[in-house]
């Protein structure tokens, strides 16, 4: 958020998708892959071309119109997740979300009554169309990537799709920025945000597949949502505007509505501790078993033949 409100101030025309510094070093063990290689490639193509198109939204709509669409993914996970990975959600958990997503909306309201939305860009319906395409690759890449750290490696996760998204990203942005990133003035001003939003990145893409792997998709996307908040703060510090009180009351509904969402019963809290640790430990001895087999890079299993 605070990249896209930077861009817009800047009036910068260069999109960022996913950057060479999200390469992860290569365990040896990687060579010998559990899942076919251009699954990963696919993997990595919607998720260069997610980042790329929300990132891109920002020249053309408004940050409020940004923050809102970018929801639409979390109804997008919730049926994805329950058409392919058959994961069942209680009222409990239904009601968690509808009171994250209203804690968003409230934000919008709060923008509208204190008149932030003086600037709505060239074409906002462009813009909000490129969210709405943005969110829903965003829930595809997370829900297949929810599938392959519960069945493959994380690590083969981790390492398999910073290598095909930072190639992508490099061909495309030699094809589509090359005039943006001549026309640029790189210097400091310009720099200090492209290397926080890379630092930034990489440390999002290090632990997203362990938050998947323990939470889920959906978790890690109604988490996502307080993102929209803390880029309050930002607005108030870095460029001094004046926010509503609503954003407050928005802030705590979606703390509220990810504690009504998470919150398990010590039954159910027991099972989900016992399958991550029994996720854990089948890692653990597939890694060690592809360290020492030759011939681990061969497909067997549902792993090899499944996709999401």
């Amino acid at each position: 958020m605070f990249y896209g409100a930077t861009q817009r101030c800047k009036n910068w025309n260069v999109s960022v998708s996913r950057n060479p510094e999200n390469v992860p070093f290569l365990p040896p063990h990687i060579l010998f892959l559990q899942i076919k290689w251009y699954y990963y490639l696919i993997l990595g193509i919607i998720d260069v071309e997610a980042n790329y198109i929300v990132v891109k939204a920002y020249q053309y709509t408004s940050l409020t119109s940004v923050m809102l669409l970018d929801c639409w993914a979390i109804p997008c996970v919730i049926l994805l997740t329950w058409i392919f990975l058959k994961t069942k959600y209680g009222s409990r958990k239904l009601i968690g979300v509808g009171v994250c997503v209203a804690g968003l909306v409230l934000v919008v309201f709060s923008d509208v009554h204190t008149s932030d939305r003086r600037s709505k860009g060239p074409n906002p319906l462009k813009g909000d169309m490129l969210v709405i395409a943005g969110a829903t690759l965003y829930a595809v890449s997370n829900v297949t990537e929810e599938y392959i750290v519960k069945k493959g490696s994380r690590v083969e996760l981790m390492a398999m799709l910073g290598v095909f998204g930072a190639i992508i990203s490099a061909i495309q942005i030699s094809i589509l920025e090359r005039e943006e990133l001549r026309s640029t003035h790189w210097n400091a001003g310009a720099l200090l945000p492209f290397i926080g939003f890379a630092l930034a990145m990489f440390l999002f893409y290090s632990t997203v597949p362990i938050i998947l792997k323990i939470c889920g998709a959906t978790m890690l996307n109604l988490s996502l949502l307080t993102s929209d908040m803390w880029a309050v703060l930002i607005r108030i510090f870095a460029y001094h505007e004046k926010v509503d009180w609503m954003y407050f009351v928005a802030f705590a509904g979606t703390a509220i509505g990810l504690v009504i969402y998470s919150y398990k019963g010590s039954r159910d809290e027991a099972d989900d501790t016992a399958q991550v640790a029994g996720a854990m430990d089948e890692e653990a001895i597939g890694t060690e078993t592809a360290g020492r087999a030759p011939g681990a890079g061969e497909d067997h299993g549902p792993a090899s033949d499944k996709t999401t």
